[in-house]
């Protein structure tokens, strides 16, 4: 089991990472809650990571802090809910919001992430309203993330491209993904800033 990951940010395609730990090249997907607060390329970085093996892949999610992590274990316990769709979940609202959202029996908002239909929503209220009352990790703000640092991309890719991408990775519709972009994001956004409004406008 890697629990936890520490080492230079060599790479970041959201929401794909990696990082060189001692000369060993870690690719890990993290929410994009986690990923507005990464530090430059070339930084240090760490991680709280969950390793999941399965037939066909390895996966290592990453986390900034340990109850990140233990929210997005207890997303993948409930039915219906695989890693993908939970780093899906964790990125289109913060873990406060995801509580919040919970505590409010609020399926309206976690229908329109990706992936997440009516059934799947009011199921994971029930369930996760149960494991919420033990979770430890408390003081999570409801709020949107403050300010992130810029994404690093080449000349040839546009912030616009950056951020596409990283929607059609997260599950939206490329139509869906467009046409938001479209309507939030000006020519002198940042791609994180594109991801963030985005994400907002869609949940």
């Amino acid at each position: 089991m890697i629990g936890r990951l520490q080492g230079i940010l060599v790479a970041k395609q959201p929401p794909e990472l990696l990082i060189d730990v001692n000369g060993v090249g870690y690719e890990v997907q993290v929410p994009m809650t986690c990923y507005y607060e990464l530090p430059g390329l070339g930084e240090q970085v760490t991680l709280w990571t969950h390793f999941v093996v399965r037939e066909d892949a390895q996966l290592l999610f990453g986390f900034n802090t340990a109850d990140e992590r233990a929210l997005f274990r207890l997303l993948i316990k409930a039915q219906g809910i695989g890693p993908k769709l939970a780093l899906t979940i964790l990125s289109s609202m913060s873990a406060g919001q995801f509580i919040r959202s919970v505590q409010l029996n609020d399926v309206t908002t976690l229908v329109k992430i990706p992936g997440v239909g009516k059934k799947t929503a009011e199921r994971l209220v029930v369930e996760m309203r149960d494991r919420l009352k033990d979770f430890t990790g408390a003081n999570y703000d409801t709020g949107l993330p403050g300010e992130k640092p810029a994404l690093i991309t080449s000349p040839e890719t546009t912030a616009k491209d950056e951020a596409l991408s990283a929607l059609l990775a997260l599950g939206y519709k490329p139509n869906q993904a467009e046409t938001v972009l479209r309507k939030v994001t000006t020519d002198d956004m940042s791609a994180e800033d594109m991801i963030r409004q985005a994400l907002k406008a869609m949940v």
